[in-house]
């Protein structure tokens, strides 16, 4: 798990309000690195994806015995806000939420596809999100997550392009285009004030 916590930075990434580090796949090939190098360490962690296709599959990178509640709630938010029902303008999303113990790959199965045996537990949650800066970096983090929000997003009709002009025109620091990018899901926006 060192080389997922040493490159965070290359997934979806965010940190609860207790410290929890959650990383999530951008992409199929993200998703399948990211189980892949998760499942070598034999360490047991919950993992969310949505019910439907189209989401990062993210994990909580913390001991199982750790992890609170609000940890597991805002690990929903983010993984529904980062999946095809922010794009598709949905307001909530339906997460499923199990362990690696759980997860299995069979050579059948398209790159980012994984099946979870047994149980999984599921959630609908709401996709709101906020801006704020985690670790030095401007970050889209459930509000439970935020110590000190910027500004709350909805899905919407602002593109990411006008959203990055508007942020960039409304933030009182300097960031640059790629780092406002980076930070927004996939889809458009709506500005809640």
């Amino acid at each position: 798990m060192k080389t997922i916590i040493d490159n965070y930075q290359k997934y979806r990434w965010f940190v609860t309000l207790s410290g929890k580090l959650v990383v999530g796949g951008k992409n199929s090939k993200q998703n399948d690195d990211l189980l892949r190098t998760i499942l070598s360490n034999k360490k047991e962690l919950i993992i969310m994806h949505t019910s439907s296709p189209g989401s990062p599959f993210s994990v909580i990178l913390e001991n199982i015995d750790k992890i609170k509640k609000e940890d597991i709630e805002e690990t929903a938010i983010f993984t529904a806000c980062f999946s095809q029902a922010w794009k598709s303008g949905k307001s909530k999303a339906r997460i499923d939420i199990f362990k690696t113990s759980q997860l299995y790959k069979d050579k059948k199965m398209n790159e980012g596809t994984w099946g979870v045996k047994r149980e999984i537990e599921r959630v609908i949650v709401p996709l709101e999100l906020v801006l704020t800066k985690q670790r030095g970096m401007l970050r889209a983090v459930p509000e439970a997550a935020a110590k000190r929000s910027i500004i709350k997003i909805i899905p919407g009709k602002i593109t990411k392009e006008e959203m990055t002009t508007k942020l960039a025109t409304e933030l009182k620091e300097k960031l640059s285009h790629e780092e406002i990018i980076s930070a927004l899901p996939s889809g458009g926006f709506k500005i809640l004030r």
